[in-house]
């Protein structure tokens, strides 16, 4: 059943279209979309018509679905390519400059954006109406980021339900199983390139900062190590964490001096496969995916006793 609001984009000629964009009221629009399954809103972008209205009609009001702090805060050009599998559909830019949004028309100032965010139509109108983390997308393939990762997700966090007052989502939030299964869903390719850009750091600070929760506390309550790890992959040296285990209770510093009982070695994009269950230690080093200086068997009983979410 098709909400009220949206039921003229059934038979919207462009102008009709277009109209509809610039007065359907901001609050109104994202709760019909909302309301509305995968399965209507790509019959009605479908419409060429529709579609050629909507992105630049959306864009033209981002004020209205954006929270004003924080979109205060973002500055930059970003160019949003919008694709149906390998063809692109839309391709638009705006610059945004404390506040102020403007659509680009230049094709040069579009080309040299800061930052270009690759989706598809249906993920790019979940996006603007805060129904999807852009972080989670990016995370799991379903948006791509060619630029500064850092600005994308900038404007992955500006978008709020109209009507209220806040952000919708937080890109760097991320919940552990809701990474687990966006890290499930990602190539070995794209996590490589996610793990060597600006969400590198968001990513891993995330992970270490929730992994003492991970502890299997029974089975950690004898157990004294430290753990190291070094991970590599990025653009410049390996990040460097330590983990102590002890009383059942798990610290995390990114010191690097003092006891090892192992250190696990291995590239970022490993890791997050790691952290969210979709290589097991064993599996890891095995097939040469992990490495371990030190006491292997310390490594995989310090393994053994954390529980990562899967998703």
């Amino acid at each position: 059943m098709t909400p009220t609001l949206l039921e003229p984009l059934r038979t919207a000629d462009r102008a009709t279209a277009d109209r509809f964009f610039a007065d359907a009221p901001a609050e109104a629009l994202v709760a019909a979309v909302t309301a509305s399954d995968d399965d209507l809103l790509l019959e009605l972008i479908g419409r060429e018509e529709v579609r050629a209205a909507a992105v630049p009609g959306i864009l033209r009001r981002l004020e209205e679905y954006a929270d004003a702090d924080r979109l205060a805060g973002v500055s930059g050009t970003v160019r949003f390519d919008l694709r149906r599998g390998s063809r692109l559909l839309e391709s638009h830019a705006i610059r945004l400059d404390r506040g102020a949004v403007d659509l680009v028309a230049d094709r040069d100032a579009a080309e040299a954006a800061d930052v270009v965010l690759t989706t598809s139509l249906l993920r790019f109108v979940r996006l603007v109406s805060g129904e999807r983390n852009a972080g989670l997308e990016y995370l799991g393939g379903g948006l791509d980021v060619e630029g500064d990762a850092l600005l994308a997700l900038a404007v992955g966090g500006i978008f709020r339900v109209p009507g209220h007052a806040e952000a919708a989502v937080d890109p760097t939030a991320l919940d552990p199983d809701e990474v687990a299964r966006a890290v499930g869903e990602a190539s070995t390719d794209h996590l490589r390139r996610v793990m060597a850009g600006g969400f590198r750091p968001v990513v891993l600070e995330e992970v270490f900062r929730r992994l003492p929760s991970f502890v299997d506390e029974r089975r950690a309550a004898n157990l004294d190590l430290v753990v190291g790890f070094r991970l590599g992959g990025g653009p410049g040296e390996p990040d460097r964490y330590v983990v102590t285990l002890r009383d059942g209770a798990a610290a995390v510093t990114d010191e690097d001096e003092g006891r090892r009982d192992a250190t696990i070695v291995c590239d970022a994009h490993d890791f997050l496969r790691l952290a969210t269950g979709h290589l097991g230690a064993v599996a890891g080093v095995m097939r040469g995916r992990l490495g371990v200086k030190g006491d292997k068997a310390k490594a995989l009983q310090f393994a053994s006793v954390i529980r990562f979410p899967t998703g």
